[in-house]
């Protein structure tokens, strides 16, 4: 990692933490998710700022922005595109739907139907959209920032654990402390702040980033701790089935991020420990609660032990 990579990572996570208080770990983990080319799941109740923090991080990479707001009568259609017959000449003709950009914000995704959820599978995974057997690829980068209120929520959809396993991460804002609360209260709209961010990157110089990170060094003995960790919720009966390879190199590349973020050009076990919830979490079922269980995972990270 080089000093003006470095200089320019910091310069984000300062600019990010302009428009969302006092949320330092949850940038790092949005900005590493976006590092690690994956997709972000932002997960709170309405009004802490979760659109917003969607908003902000596009600006602020120079991103291609749309935004569409999920409800109950979104249809597949409404996100991908459609061909309609033009008279003037007799042909079929594609109009994109708002999916082809760089970042697409699915607002509210548990408001829309399980069908209208599904839609986006295989955008999220093959970075492409399929449409009347024709096969039409996404910009580069490509990514989903989706913003879910709480299951127990009237009007919501749980998203299938399928679709789950295609966020890379999942973070949660929680309430601003009282001094961050306070200058929020006194001080000028965000969302108003988020539009004006300057762009301190652009797709061009994002995928230079994505490609550093990609060359931080994972050492044969970090391999063995993920591993490890693999196994751990895989045995035992916590949880309902364990993490999955993909979810494993989920982890690696989440954990590459990380350290890159942290100025180092290889990844430390204590990389591993601060990505580890964001990755796992959503992915973990509890046998007893057939939810999520941030308790348990919290609890098998300290109780695996570093090989």
């Amino acid at each position: 990692m080089t000093a003006s990579t470095s200089t320019l990572a910091r310069q984000v996570l300062v600019q990010l933490g302009e428009v969302i208080l006092g949320k330092e770990r949850q940038l790092k983990l949005a900005l590493a998710c976006v590092l690690a080319k994956g997709h972000l799941l932002i997960e709170d109740v309405p009004g802490v700022g979760k659109t917003t923090l969607a908003a902000a991080l596009a600006a602020t990479l120079g991103l291609r922005f749309s935004r569409v707001q999920f409800t109950s009568d979104l249809l597949p259609a409404d996100l991908l595109g459609a061909s309609v017959f033009e008279r003037d000449t007799g042909t079929f003709r594609f109009h994109e739907g708002p999916v082809f950009t760089n970042v697409l914000l699915a607002d509210e995704i548990n408001r829309a139907s399980p069908r209208t959820q599904s839609a986006l599978l295989e955008a999220m995974e093959e970075r492409q959209v399929s449409e009347s057997g024709v096969a039409r690829l996404l910009p580069t980068p490509f990514f989903v920032l989706a913003t879910q209120n709480p299951s127990d929520q009237s009007g919501t959809f749980a998203l299938p654990e399928s679709q789950l396993d295609r966020f890379l991460m999942v973070v949660t804002l929680g309430y601003p402390d009282p001094a961050a609360e306070r200058e929020l209260l006194a001080g000028r709209d965000r969302r108003e702040i988020a539009r004006h961010l300057p762009a301190l990157l652009s797709p061009e110089k994002l995928l230079e980033v994505q490609a550093e990170v990609d060359r931080v060094h994972v050492a044969p003995a970090l391999l063995d701790y993920v591993q490890t960790l693999l196994r751990a919720t895989r045995e035992g009966s916590t949880f309902m089935a364990g993490l999955s390879p993909r979810a494993g190199l989920s982890l690696l590349s989440a954990t590459r991020a990380w350290a890159w973020l942290s100025g180092r050009d290889h990844a430390l076990p204590q990389d591993v420990h601060a990505v580890f919830a964001a990755v796992a979490t959503h992915r973990l079922l509890s046998r007893t609660t057939f939810a999520p269980d941030p308790r348990a995972v919290t609890s098998l990270l300290e109780e695996t032990p570093i090989p």
